[in-house]
């Protein structure tokens, strides 16, 4: 348990955070699993617009250090050329 006040303040903003950091993860989970149920149902132009409105998701999450800008760009373009397979 904490003693100090620093402590204590730190183990508080420490859930905050974690909560804020999880919520922010599923949001990008569930805008990647649009993109792919999209990609499944075999019809391009409604995953080129799922894409589309992901893109910002995820680049936000990635913004915020939530995930690393590496990994955004490697969803990006894995979804990116899913959908360009579809043709």
């Amino acid at each position: 348990m904490a003693n100090s006040a620093q402590a204590r303040k730190r183990a508080r903003q420490n859930i905050s955070h974690r909560n804020r950091n999880m919520s922010l993860r599923s949001e990008l989970r569930t805008a990647i699993k649009h993109v792919r149920k999209a990609i499944g149902s075999a019809d391009k132009n409604t995953a080129q617009a799922a894409y589309q409105a992901s893109v910002g998701t995820i680049d936000s999450i990635a913004d915020k250090g939530i995930i690393h800008k590496n990994k955004a760009a490697r969803h990006k373009s894995r979804l990116s050329a899913a959908i360009k397979a579809m043709a």
